[in-house]
Formats: structure tokens, C-alpha cells, sequence
């Protein structure tokens, strides 16, 4: 099936929109597909501020109406003990919200952003959005993130090279309590590379101290501003373990 005749069949869809590439290029082609469309963009604890600035530019650029839904995932003890399915309870809240609230606006089908590359099949949270009805027309379509990029930098739609991004919370180990505290100094440590250029990395909490993973073009930047990468850490953990694991490019 093809997107446009996807969007035939669903004329009136709400986007779950992240702020990332995936989310952004769905909503462009609901926009240019689909008889009406709304987004809706979830804040808790776990998003990032920049994640929802991305998420409502990419919108107003496009002009379609956004909603944020403001979610207190803290107060769900089950999210909060950090299970290492965390992210089938996290994603059945979000995913719960923004249904009944496309629903209170008159929309039967809720669209996220799931493209042809993701592993389904191990990760919980798409076993969350399966059992709400959630469509992912990326998947269904056959869009891989490499044709998702492209769709979005011909579009001029301004995260097509954001790297992926995952939770706050995924900076902390299972079984390790999520925390107000742990999550903000999560975000504090990676806003503060990223004012130093990082783009494609994670701090990672691990008893106190911060585990970097670094993509491979960024471990030549670390060691050019390593004392003061170093200095933005420590204000926010006890130590920096010594060894820096290499993500793949995204």
C-alpha cells in the first residue's frame, strides 16, 4: 500500500507527533494526504523541552494544530520502579492520553511515527500501541529511516538529520527508581554537551556517575573539549567512567 492511498482510507487521523524525524515526516504527508489531521504532542518527565520545541515547529511550519497533553508519569508507582518493561507501561499511558483526547476531537484512527526499520517484535512499548489500535502507516508503507530522511530533507522539514532519541528515562538502569532529580540532571548534562556540538550521544547513569556514549565523528570532538565536556558532567554526577562506549550513527 502507498501513503496516499493509506490516508484514503484514513481521511481523518490524529499524529502522535515526538519531535523526531519519524513523527515529523508522517505528519507532512498526513497533511498533504489526508482529508483532516491534528497532532498531539505528550510532555511529562521523561521529554525533554527541545523535543517539543521541535515537535511544535515542525507543526506550525506545516500549519496544522497541535495539542501538548501534560502527563505526570512520576505518579504511576509501576513506571516509577522501573521494571525492564517500563516502556510498555510508559508508552500505554502516552498512547492511552492521546487517544482519548483525538477521540474527545472527533478522530477515530491515532497514527505514530513506527517506520519498516523498527524491531517490533522486542521492544514493549510497540506492544502497548498495538493493543490501543495505534496505526503506524510508516511501517505499513514500507518506509525505512534512510527513506524517511530523504523524504524529509527533499521537504525541507527541519529535524531530517536529527539523530534518534530515546527517553529520559532510559538513562537509568532497570531497577534503579526514576527520580525527578535523576531526570533533570539527565537533561541538564545533555543540554550542556549539546551547547558543545554533540548531536548523536547519551549520558547514562550508573551509580552516581555518568557513562558516555558518544557516536563515532563525536569521540574526535569529546577529546578536543574533553576538560570542559568533563567540567558540565561533573556538576551533575559524583564521577565519569573512563570508558566511552561508541554508538552507531544515526
Amino acid at each position: 500500500m502507498d501513503i496516499k492511498s493509506f490516508f484514503n482510507g484514513y481521511g481523518e487521523t490524529a499524529i502522535a507527533l515526538s519531535g523526531g524525524v519519524d513523527s515529523s515526516a508522517l505528519l507532512f504527508l498526513a497533511k498533504k494526504y489526508a482529508k483532516r489531521v491534528k497532532a498531539y504532542c505528550v510532555k511529562s518527565q521523561f521529554q525533554p523541552q527541545f523535543e517539543i520545541d521541535d515537535a511544535l515547529a515542525v507543526a506550525e511550519t506545516l500549519g496544522v494544530e497541535t495539542e501538548i497533553i501534560r502527563l505526570d508519569v512520576l505518579s504511576d508507582e509501576t513506571i516509577v520502579s522501573n521494571p525492564e518493561n517500563r516502556c510498555y507501561y510508559c508508552k500505554k499511558r502516552i498512547f492511552s492520553a492521546i487517544c482519548e483526547a483525538a477521540k474527545r476531537d472527533g478522530f477515530l484512527f491515532v497514527a505514530d511515527g513506527t517506520n519498516a526499520s523498527d524491531d517490533t517484535e522486542e521492544r514493549a512499548g510497540f506492544k502497548a500501541i498495538n493493543e490501543l489500535g495505534v496505526l503506524s502507516p510508516l511501517k505499513v508503507c514500507g518506509y525505512t529511516k534512510e527513506k524517511i530522511r530523504a523524504l524529509a530533507k527533499e521537504n525541507n522539514i527541519s529535524v531530517y538529520s536529527k539523530p534518534s532519541y530515546a527517553c529520559l528515562a532510559t538513562r537509568i538502569p532497570w531497577g534503579t527508581r526514576i527520580t525527578a532529580e535523576l531526570l533533570e540532571k539527565t537533561e541538564k548534562a545533555e543540554n550542556g554537551l549539546m551547547g558543545l556540538g554533540f548531536k548523536n550521544f547519551r549520558v547514562r547513569y550508573a551509580d552516581g556517575g555518568a557513562r558516555l556514549e558518544l557516536g563515532k565523528d563525536e569521540l574526535t570532538l569529546y577529546r578536543e573539549v574533553k576538560d570542559s565536556a568533563d567540567k558540565i558532567l561533573l556538576k551533575y554526577y559524583d564521577f565519569i567512567y573512563s570508558e566511552i562506549k561508541e554508538r552507531a550513527d544515526e
